[in-house]
């Protein structure tokens, strides 16, 4: 019987406009009269989140920044941080990279230097709390992740500069254009792991959806694990199913299906 169903934000329950599709409202609504927890993974700022959800997130589980910030009702379940050493490192590594812009994932707000406009643009589609900084490394807040994004491909033009620290924290290809590092005890799936043992469920219990790297070890913690059909091909292989992609609604049609046999 499923307990709980989590999903990732963009490309996949979102569509390529980054919008949810309006039929949601009334899933979710039923989803919640089923005393049926439902949780949002993404690589996204909890406040975005909290923005994305406004009106609807009273009782939703937010699993936000790819894992390191969990938070229910307003108030933070857990969170973990990198070292502002570290941090800086990272900061310092992308400013030799041609087009690849950081922004720095904090408690209280993201942060960035002075960037072009259009940067600017896809910052504030993805972080609703958002200071320009002269320096990053002077920023003053606990530090959730570094994330670092190009707008060609993040995996051939910024994964390859930093695969070298995987041994000691989590580098991720979040997205087409992302890549994120976080400490190397977090990801969505020891996020999701955490919450089951709250819940008092377990994978039998969890419908997952997601579409990207990021996604991965979310997956493998639910038996009911969707990738969608535009998922990157290494998610497909270690998902259960495929679902309709996320500009065909997939997330809703796959969550109908399950309601409708209870």
């Amino acid at each position: 019987m499923i307990k709980l169903i989590v999903t990732d934000m963009d490309g996949t329950l979102l569509d390529d406009n980054h919008q949810i599709n309006e039929e949601f409202w009334n899933i979710l609504r039923t989803v919640k009269e089923k005393n049926i927890d439902f949780a949002v993974a993404s690589g996204r700022q909890y406040y975005n989140l909290i923005e994305k959800f406004k009106g609807h997130e009273e009782g939703l589980i937010f699993i936000a920044e790819n894992g390191t910030f969990v938070a229910k009702n307003n108030k933070e379940l857990f969170s973990t941080h990198l070292l502002k050493e570290a941090s800086h490192k990272f900061i310092e590594i992308a400013r030799t990279l041609p087009e690849v812009y950081v922004v720095l994932c904090g408690k209280k707000s993201a942060y960035i230097e002075e960037a072009d406009k259009d940067f600017k643009k896809v910052v504030d589609l993805y972080y609703h709390h958002c200071d320009t900084v002269n320096d990053l490394t002077m920023v003053d807040d606990d530090i959730l992740k570094v994330a670092l994004f190009n707008k060609d491909c993040s995996e051939e033009k910024i994964y390859p500069f930093y695969k070298e620290f995987e041994k000691d924290f989590k580098v991720v290809v979040s997205g087409k254009t992302w890549v994120d590092i976080m400490d190397k005890s977090i990801n969505k799936g020891v996020a999701l792991k955490a919450i089951k043992e709250k819940l008092n469920i377990t994978s039998d219990n969890i419908l997952a959806f997601g579409d990207y790297l990021n996604d991965y070890e979310m997956m493998l913690e639910a038996t009911h694990s969707y990738a969608m059909k535009n998922a990157h091909e290494e998610l497909k292989k270690i998902a259960k199913y495929e679902a309709p992609s996320n500009n065909e609604n997939g997330v809703v049609e796959v969550i109908k299906k399950y309601l409708s046999e209870l």
